[in-house]
């Protein structure tokens, strides 16, 4: 078959999108998807997005790892598809759609896309390490020299080790820049290796810096290899809410391509 796909990135973090309104993608296929992801082979990303009708809502999001298997919340997948529903005439400044771990407001303004992110209760600490998930599952660890880190010997070892075994986990690496903003480097799961972005694992190092008292602002600034992107949350009892991920979105290119 034939598709038409979109090409969008968000710090770095691109996607394949393609316009499944009509339901002509065999959701069923993985090689596909992994094909269409593949560098060498394909269009080349880190996953593909599938933008379709919703009975209620602006569309649903159905977001895939580039190893072909559908997988969990994708915070800069989220805001490429909202820019995406732009480009298709869909919605105009705001969105409110499906995603697997449940519905999700949108704002554009200008080139920003802020997406509001699920309500997280619960931040694990640990000696060297927290864990939370914020849509997806992930891992966050303090270091002092990110460049020298050697991210996907260190990172895969903990996203197969115990306590995360076979299900895996997202690994984040992060040092301390300032009183509010932070580096992070990040071993994604399914990419099997480092992303320049990630939109939940951004999200998870801003909770989790909050909640050990490394930052007290509920605007953290976060920089990533693909560049900078802002998490702003508010802390109730033991929950946090009203979490916003911050960031551009862009579109690179559009074609065809013979599966």
């Amino acid at each position: 078959m034939e598709f038409t796909f979109y090409k969008y990135q968000g710090t770095g973090n691109d996607f394949v999108m393609i316009d499944n309104r009509q339901q002509v993608f065999d959701k069923t296929n993985t090689n596909l998807v992994a094909k269409l992801c593949d560098r060498r082979f394909g269009v080349g990303a880190d996953g593909l997005i599938l933008l379709e009708n919703h009975s209620k809502l602006d569309f649903k999001m159905v977001y895939f790892n580039a190893d072909g298997n559908e997988s969990t919340m994708c915070g800069n997948g989220g805001r490429c598809i909202v820019a995406f529903a732009k480009q298709l005439g869909i919605i105009e400044n705001q969105a409110t759609f499906e995603a697997i771990d449940g519905l999700h407001q949108a704002i554009i303004e200008h080139e920003v896309i802020k997406l509001q992110m699920q309500d997280v209760d619960l931040v694990e600490n640990y000696q060297q390490h927290q864990f939370l998930d914020t849509g997806s599952p992930h891992h966050v660890q303090l270091e002092t020299n990110l460049k020298a880190l050697a991210i996907k010997e260190v990172g895969s070892k903990i996203r197969y080790g115990h306590p995360y075994n076979e299900a895996g986990v997202n690994v984040n690496f992060v040092k301390k820049l300032s009183s509010d903003s932070f580096q992070v480097r990040t071993y994604e799961r399914g990419v099997e290796d480092e992303t320049l972005s990630c939109g939940t694992g951004v999200t998870a190092v801003a909770l989790a810096m909050f909640e050990t008292g490394e930052t007290l602002s509920h605007l953290v600034n976060l920089e990533t290899e693909g560049g900078k992107l802002q998490v702003s949350f508010e802390k109730h009892d033991n929950m946090y809410k009203n979490i916003w991920l911050i960031g551009p979105a862009t579109y690179v290119f559009n074609g065809t391509i013979l599966c």
